[in-house]
């Protein structure tokens, strides 16, 4: 049998086989868009440094021929390299590479697979399990199996102390008491693999979990727009199911069925009948609170898994931007001011004294979704106890202008249940090129800045100025929009 399983697709395969024959035989059904490059990339970045942890390893280089890399890991196990990075092993059509093997005398090893994550996890122990399987094929013992992920608690002081930021967990003996369950399971794929017709594999709770599915488009194109799985008001995804397989599909069917809390139904209702639903007297208590001189604040950050800086811990949120539009007076000029980091230095120090400067103290400031804002501001109280009470006191006045939003005290079909500002924006404010995050360039989102700023270091002079334009851009268009929103809640109050 040719090469056909890693164990990236084996643990795909766990979750739905059916990801595992679309893999092979409809690949371009896959939806790019599912994959999150940043944390891709992160989670190398953590591979890489989790070597450190062992003495003197050598690294076997990714080669697309993946012979070359057996043939590889075969000699340096021969000549006696203790600790090898990316091992990599087939047999009889399996193949996976091993983050970090060390090798006891040719014939015993021991296996290290590195996570990104900041516990242990039940699709781990599949991971691990399905290269101890391999493994043994090759002839090969495994004594010991171990996942090493971050600890959450680690706070950077100084250098890296790789030893309290990493966690190995030892699972030799659940991976050893797996191996029986892996060999019914290859053999489960393998008859099931043979299928030339696509096989039937009906929506299930495993097309969201563990891992994300990036068929999930295609395997409910069946469904109507919109349906159960669009319902939002907090949902679970086993309701969902639930309901799916009861019959109950479409929000048709949804509407007079009596399963559905308020706010779920205020969604499904407001699509069925085409009418938008205010509550122009709760609208009205919110806006009177809201007082000159307003301010509108946006904050992006930053969250590595390695903590870059000092009193920082894995993927904190660190603030390296925001953007500041206010208006001083009723009948005001909108004005505007901003702040971006350089890279390569922690930039919380700059940003806190900035803030305390653009916001004076006791005036009404506004975010959406304010305690992202609110938390990452007494972080830096925490932490900048010379600028606490300026700091603290921003804290105190913020209001959040999603609450109207979140509590369905306003709400348009448009919106499709999110009370996110992205869905909110071009429900408020349609056919408007100003306030349609798809028209900026490089930068469209919170996960894309974020990543834009982590690897500015990487990029020449000229793409660096781009970015850093385009960062602006984006962060402006945030409060901007959250200007447009205060003044629709104004017109309806």
């Amino acid at each position: 049998m040719s090469l056909y399983l890693s164990k990236s697709l084996y643990c795909q395969a766990i979750q739905c086989p059916k990801m595992l024959w679309l893999a092979k035989n409809k690949p371009e059904t896959f939806d790019k868009d599912s994959i999150d490059e940043g944390r891709i990339e992160e989670g190398k970045k953590v591979g890489k440094i989790a070597q450190e942890l062992f003495e003197n390893p050598v690294v076997v280089d990714y080669n697309p021929e993946k012979i070359v890399m057996i043939q590889n890991t075969k000699s340096l196990i021969s000549e006696g390299q203790k600790v090898i990075c990316e091992a990599s092993f087939a047999s009889e059509g399996l193949f996976c590479s091993v983050d970090v093997l060390v090798n006891i005398d040719g014939y015993n090893v021991e296996i290290y697979e590195v996570k990104s994550s900041t516990k242990l996890k039940d699709e781990h122990y599949d991971d691990v399990s399905y290269q101890a399987y391999v493994l043994n094929k090759c002839g090969y013992k495994v004594v010991k199996a171990c996942v090493v992920h971050i600890d959450s608690s680690y706070v950077r002081h100084g250098e890296l102390e790789l030893d309290k930021l990493f966690c190995v967990a030892d699972i030799t003996g659940d991976v050893l008491y797996m191996q029986d369950i892996i060999e019914d399971r290859i053999a489960f794929l393998e008859e099931y693999m043979q299928s030339e017709e696509e096989p039937v594999c009906d929506l299930s709770c495993s097309c969201f979990s563990p891992y994300d599915c990036g068929y999930w488009k295609y395997c409910s194109k069946h469904l109507p727009s919109p349906n159960v799985f669009d319902v939002t008001g907090r949902m679970p995804v086993k309701k969902k199911v639930e309901l799916y397989k009861s019959g109950l599909v479409s929000f048709e069917q949804l509407y007079n069925s009596g399963v559905l809390s308020s706010a779920a139904r205020l969604q499904v209702s407001c699509e069925i009948e085409n009418k938008p639903y205010v509550n122009k007297l709760a609208i009205k208590d919110f806006v009177s609170q809201l007082t000159y001189p307003i301010y509108f604040l946006d904050f992006e950050t930053v969250n590595f898994a390695i903590p870059a800086y000092d009193n920082s811990k894995p993927y904190m949120q660190i603030p390296f931007q925001y953007s500041l539009h206010y208006i001083e007076s009723e009948g005001g000029e909108l004005k505007h001011k901003e702040f971006l980091a350089e890279h390569g230095k922690d930039p919380r120090r700059e940003l806190a004294e900035r803030l305390c400067a653009d916001i004076p103290m006791n005036v009404c400031v506004t975010a959406y979704n304010m305690s992202f804002e609110k938390t990452r501001i007494k972080e830096l109280a925490a932490i900048y106890t010379d600028l606490e009470e300026h700091l603290m006191n921003i804290y105190d006045n913020i209001y959040d202008l999603m609450i109207p939003f979140s509590q369905k005290e306003y709400y348009l079909k448009e919106m499709r249940g999110s009370y996110s500002i992205k869905y909110v924006l071009p429900a408020l404010c349609p056919d408007d090129p100003a306030l349609n995050y798809a028209n900026l360039e490089d930068v469209h989102n919170g996960v894309e800045a974020s990543h834009s700023f982590a690897v500015l270091g990487d990029m020449d002079e000229d793409e660096r100025e781009r970015i850093r334009k385009n960062l602006l851009e984006y962060c402006k268009l945030d409060t901007f929009a959250m200007v447009k929103v205060w003044e629709k809640l104004k017109e309806f109050a």
